[in-house]
């Protein structure tokens, strides 16, 4: 091996290890942003965290997480900044604002929100960002808490070639998969239109498995045909809303939540934002929105999404009545 050639080896060495030891900055440690953070660390990332509620904080602490008082604080000298936040109206202010981070980060941070947010506030924190003189990427993702906990969310990622790029390698060790999306906003919009149809399909799931079963057909009978049919579909295999018949059914445990009625919900109304912005009608996203909101109405928001059959039996097993 010629020096030049070692010399390059030993180059690429220092920069992996760079990144090993990076020093990131993260703002909103809740269901997802803990976990996410745990892992980080695990890699050997120094992680400073931020959030609002004390006792999120705290319990990332518990998981490696340096825990810090300030939006200030967490980005100090961090190399790259997340953002895990409920809405966009908190993305704004917590990159917008007096105290925020692009008063306080260097010109030298990347940036990467990974909140869901609507399509229009993700298009502002990119141009925000752009005439600040940072770089930024909006990267939501998908998997729900037991994806954050086993590192294996599904990031989709918007954002220049160069700037995704550098953002793949701090998020590899929460990933399973990453997706370059496009340009600015395409993560959110690529993570609004998935969960849209995900929604749709599940809907018609849901009216399938009452009407089988009002018509005399076994739950196991219907799932086992339409799975290798053309009724088959993502929720069908994974939620169908019937005890006994798949093993990841949160039908089988109370419809406790693995996606929240309320995050669908919310995602849902997102993606007919976006649509609004576009100046398209979606009728089928509108009926499962209302779909949804008559969960959300009946307090029913803590359940699973898989709980729209209750919109058809009230009676479904493992629902309240």
């Amino acid at each position: 091996m010629a020096y030049c050639e070692r010399e390059h080896c030993r180059e690429a060495e220092h920069d992996a290890r760079r990144h090993i030891m990076s020093t990131i900055g993260w703002v909103g440690l809740g269901n997802m942003g803990r976990p996410m953070t745990a892992n980080l660390v695990k890699a050997g990332h120094t992680v400073n965290g931020f959030d609002l509620v004390e006792i999120a904080v705290k319990e990332a602490a518990e998981h490696g997480v340096n825990p810090v008082s300030s939006i200030a604080e967490a980005v100090a000298g961090a190399d790259i900044v997340f953002t895990m936040l409920p809405k966009g109206e908190h993305a704004r202010a917590v990159y917008l604002e007096a105290d925020g981070v692009l008063a306080h980060a260097d010109k030298t941070t990347l940036l990467v929100d990974s909140s869901t947010i609507d399509f229009d506030s993700a298009r502002v924190l990119h141009a925000e960002a752009a005439k600040a003189g940072f770089r930024f990427v909006d990267g939501p993702v998908s998997g729900g808490i037991s994806g954050a906990e086993a590192g294996t969310l599904t990031f989709m990622l918007g954002g220049s070639d160069a700037d995704v790029a550098e953002a793949k390698t701090f998020i590899e060790p929460m990933a399973g998969n990453i997706f370059h999306a496009g340009g600015e906003a395409a993560g959110q919009a690529a993570k609004i239109v998935n969960n849209m149809m995900l929604s749709i399909s599940l809907q018609g799931v849901v009216e399938g498995a009452v009407l089988a079963e009002r018509l005399g057909l076994e739950a196991k009978t219907i799932y086992d045909i339409a799975k290798v049919s053309s009724g088959d579909s993502w929720p069908l295999r994974t939620w169908y809303p019937v005890p006994g018949v798949t093993e990841t059914s949160a039908s089988n445990n109370a419809f406790k939540p693995g996606f929240a009625t309320a995050l669908m919900h919310k995602d849902v109304g997102l993606a007919l934002a976006g649509a609004e912005t576009a100046g398209l009608d979606l009728p089928a996203a509108k009926l499962v929105h209302e779909q949804l909101q008559k969960l959300v109405d009946a307090g029913l928001e803590g359940l699973d999404t898989s709980a729209l059959i209750k919109n058809i039996d009230p009676k479904a097993a493992g629902l309240p009545e």
